[in-house]
């Protein structure tokens, strides 16, 4: 009979387990063993302790509430963030492409230049907060594109509506001032690339196709305001150039965040970028030394300084090779072009010879 007696013990120890399993209340019973009646005075620290836990909870909502009021209030820097002033470069690398075209350069052409630039920034600027308040949830789940305005929460997405009607309302005003009917092409931007924020990037090649139009829009809309003669060469050199960079780009998003990112890079594989962004390559090399060869306005005895030019234009697009399939970069085409020395002092080699090339005397017709 004193076994039987015995066997009621380890049914309490079978029962002791099951206490812990809500692990707060084991913080909370804390106390309890501590409440004795001779330390009648130690309730008075625990409410004590409570009260400042209690003090330390509020601070807590507080510190949420101004995140919250700040969304209402975004900064100016953030609002100035969101329109992206580091890829407004493009306009001014692309626009002013079309004054290669253009003899003799006059102050009315370079004016001319300038408004085109300043209604492509606009539209860029409308088109990249459009697509950030489209893709807040998205960018989220990005180690980079979380840091965005909208994304981390900086800018409300009621303030980038705000925005947006504000850059639609100074790009209507660009247009009514600007030349009648010569501003087609910033619309045609406009109408593609509200098409790939609400759907087209998300379709595998036709993303990258839209990106590139784009910069050959803002070549149209140069050559239409200046009144030259656009060639097909430099169009086909800067869309391919232009698809190159959206490949790399999409490479090296694929390489740093997987596919989960992007829906389009579902339809991708690094070889097959690799392949495409190697054959884009080639054809940009092709059509820029066609362009020298048959459609730019050289001067006479140029061919030397053209010859010399093509060697630092195929450098120029195996150093972003380079950086982009050995280095691993590529995941923001401004600040890898811009911020290599090797690409820096490349280009501007690249600029001196076609600045001679253009601004030597003509030969006469």
């Amino acid at each position: 009979m004193d076994i039987t007696r015995s066997s009621p013990a380890p049914v309490r120890v079978v029962a002791v387990p099951p206490e812990p399993e809500p692990e707060p209340a084991d913080l909370t019973a804390l106390p309890d063993p501590i409440a004795v009646e001779p330390l009648q005075t130690l309730p008075a620290t625990t409410t004590a302790t409570t009260a400042t836990t209690s003090a330390i909870t509020p601070t807590a909502t507080t510190t949420t509430t101004d995140v919250r009021g700040r969304r209402g209030r975004p900064r100016p820097r953030d609002l100035l963030a969101l329109l992206r002033p580091g890829q407004w470069v493009k306009n001014l690398a692309v626009v002013p492409l079309a004054l290669l075209d253009t003899h003799p350069w006059g102050a009315a052409a370079f004016l001319r230049t300038g408004w085109a630039v300043l209604g492509f920034t606009l539209a860029s600027a409308l088109v990249y907060v459009v697509n950030d308040l489209a893709d807040r949830e998205r960018d989220r789940l990005h180690p980079v594109k979380r840091h965005r305005p909208i994304a981390s929460g900086r800018v409300s997405p009621l303030a980038a509506v705000v925005l947006t009607g504000a850059l639609a309302l100074a790009l209507t005003g660009w247009a009514v001032a600007g030349p009648a009917w010569q501003w087609w092409p910033t619309a045609l931007y406009l109408a593609l690339s509200l098409a790939y924020s609400q759907g087209l990037k998300h379709v595998p090649l036709v993303d990258a196709f839209i990106v590139a139009t784009g910069f050959v829009l803002r070549l149209v809309q140069g050559a239409l305001l200046i009144g030259a003669q656009m060639s097909e060469w430099l169009a086909l050199c800067v869309f391919s150039l232009c698809l190159m960079l959206a490949l790399g780009k999409r490479r090296h998003e694929m390489t740093a965040a997987g596919r989960a990112h992007r829906p389009a890079l579902r339809g991708y594989t690094l070889a097959f970028l690799d392949h495409l962004v190697v054959l884009v390559a080639v054809l940009t090399a092709v059509s820029y030394v066609l362009y020298l060869r048959d459609d730019a306005s050289l001067a006479a005895g140029a061919s030397l300084v053209t010859l010399l030019s093509a060697p630092c234009a195929v450098f120029g697009l195996a150093r972003y090779l380079q950086l982009l399939l050995v280095e691993e970069g590529g995941g923001n085409p401004v600040h890898v072009l811009f911020r290599d020395r090797a690409t820096l002092v490349n280009a501007a080699l690249w600029a001196v010879l076609v600045a001679l090339a253009l601004l030597l005397p003509q030969s006469p017709a």
